[in-house]
């Protein structure tokens, strides 16, 4: 079992990252962590494995987690054996065997007798049989780093196993075994992953946000039905909220017009009657006086549901705030784009693929590159987009403007502010006040304006990017993505889907995210390897 009390955590500069967390996660329960970029999941699972101290409150388990982080290099100067914390007994054993039966050696191996057999098992379950223990995590692909740590589940055999993003690294092979893990595991199970698949396996959904942890008594699919539930009803109260404040503010006009026109009635006669001087005065005091509160009457009404309103727009999801459309390619749909006849590409020592590949792509088509990691899929990119020419057959190229989408952005420049980067884009002339009302749309407030794009998340360069493929004059006619959804949230993983729906030109897509192409209407595949 798992208990979190009171939870909270808080950086170095006292920036407080979230608070008051409670969540009991039962024996043999799977549950899935979602939440935006930034509301602190992986440090939340930090916390749970014990490699990071909270700011208040505790953590209870009944047994030590097994946790398998996100890794970006900082395993690369460790072998398998040492990621995988068994180098110790590995080394006991074979001084053992060797002869040296000691008190030390004796006490490191804890009579594991079946370690190194149960580590080559492991491997062997997750394709990774030629792996040795002594091999660096350095040589080792990013799908490779996290098939060893899942081995570790099965050699150190864990009853609570937390996961940070399991499937981002991994080919369709290694996802299939993934989800199989999943679904025959009897550990207790956390994870943080934004692979709706995966979260389809899962029991139940717990959403990490700005209010806390809320838990969803099912997979992911109940989850985003109850959610968009959340949203109809918090888009009613958005429109009522708004019409109310139009009713409230012609309230307002129609009383001030009455007020004004009774106070003018009442001069005129206060004129013909021949008042005294001072009696005047006072009536006409008194009449502002009255004028003043029915205005602050009125003002505190609108007042007080301008700021209702403003709170329930808050809530409604980014998605729904921001504003989506790309202008038309100006190919005509059908029109031959490329077209391969034989096409191979040599390395030096052998070809890359055994069959050379025959295919032709049109306009306005939506396709998705397969293949194993090492298949040739970013060669064929480059092949498509004339940064390499192929070494054996031809590859016919129509004039198009693509865009090439690769998992660092490298269309964003680090050392440009968000605004100097759309300005790069702004091929049409657009005013200063017009860029950045783009910006705005794509949630790129003025605080914003001014940062490098060197501190952006992933998801932020993402809607960047958008933002600057729309305010360019014209949409491009190709739009080739690589692995575009490993580094986003679900959050702006719908913002991504919501863009390309409306894009009308050539998508390819490299994807091993089976929801991501379901949604995006892909019609057929380019099989590689």
């Amino acid at each position: 079992m798992l208990l979190l009390q009171n939870l909270g955590y808080a950086h170095p500069n006292k920036d407080v990252l979230f608070d008051g967390l409670n969540l009991a996660v039962n024996h043999h329960q799977k549950i899935a962590l979602i939440g935006n970029n930034g509301v602190g999941k992986s440090t939340l699972l930090k916390i749970m494995a014990g490699l990071l101290p909270p700011s208040s409150g505790h953590v209870q388990a009944s047994s030590t987690p097994y946790y398998i982080p996100q890794h970006f290099g900082q395993f690369d100067d460790l072998t398998v054996a040492q990621a995988l914390h068994i180098e110790g007994k590995i080394m006991a054993l074979q001084e053992i065997l060797d002869g040296q039966a000691t008190d030390s050696n004796l006490a490191v191996l804890d009579d594991d007798w079946t370690i190194e057999e149960r580590s080559q098992e492991a491997l062997l379950q997750w394709g990774l049989a030629e792996l040795s223990l002594t091999q660096r995590m350095a040589s080792l692909s990013g799908g490779q780093k996290t098939k060893v740590f899942l081995a570790g589940i099965a050699i150190h055999q864990p009853e609570i196993v937390l996961l940070d993003e399991p499937s981002n690294h991994l080919d369709t092979a290694g996802r299939q075994l993934l989800y199989h893990f999943l679904q025959t595991s009897s550990s207790t199970l956390l994870v943080v992953s934004h692979d709706r698949k995966l979260l389809n396996l899962l029991d139940s959904v717990c959403e990490l946000s700005k209010r806390g942890i809320t838990l969803y008594g099912g997979n992911y699919e109940f989850y985003a039905e109850q959610k968009q539930v959340e949203s109809n009803a918090l888009s009613q109260d958005v429109k009522s909220r708004e019409k109310a404040l139009r009713k409230a503010k012609e309230t307002e006009r129609e009383a001030l017009e009455r007020k004004q026109k009774q106070d003018a009635r009442g001069k005129k006669n206060q004129d013909k009657a021949g008042l005294p001087t001072i009696m005047l005065g006072m009536m006409r005091n008194s009449a502002e006086n009255s004028s003043a509160r029915l205005k602050g009457i009125h003002a505190e009404k609108v007042g007080a549901l301008s700021q209702e309103l403003s709170e329930l727009r808050q809530e409604l999801p980014d998605t729904d705030k921001m504003k989506l459309g790309f202008d038309n390619s100006t190919l005509h749909k059908g029109k031959i784009l490329l077209t391969a006849q034989e096409l191979n590409y040599d390395y030096g020592s052998h070809l890359l693929w055994r069959e050379a590949l025959n295919f032709q792509i049109q306009s306005g088509e939506r396709l998705a590159l397969r293949g194993l990691n090492g298949s040739g899929k970013t060669t064929l990119i480059k092949l498509m987009l004339g940064e390499l020419e192929p070494t054996q057959g031809t590859l016919y190229r129509a004039g198009n403007k693509a865009v090439f989408i690769d998992q660092d952005y490298s269309l964003l420049h680090d050392q440009l502010s968000v605004y100097e980067q759309a300005q790069q884009f702004n091929t049409s002339g657009l005013q200063e006040h017009e860029v950045k009302i783009r910006l705005t749309r794509f949630l790129f407030t003025r605080a914003y304006w001014d940062k490098p794009c060197s501190i952006l998340s992933g998801g932020e360069k993402m809607r960047l990017l958008l933002c600057c493929l729309m305010i360019s004059h014209q949409a491009p006619d190709l739009i080739i993505l690589d692995e575009p959804t490993n580094n986003l949230d679900i959050q702006n993983l719908e913002i991504l889907t919501a863009a390309l729906h409306d894009y009308y030109g050539t998508l390819i897509v490299v994807s091993h995210d089976e929801v991501f192409l379901q949604q995006l209407h892909v019609e057929r595949a380019i099989l590689l390897g």
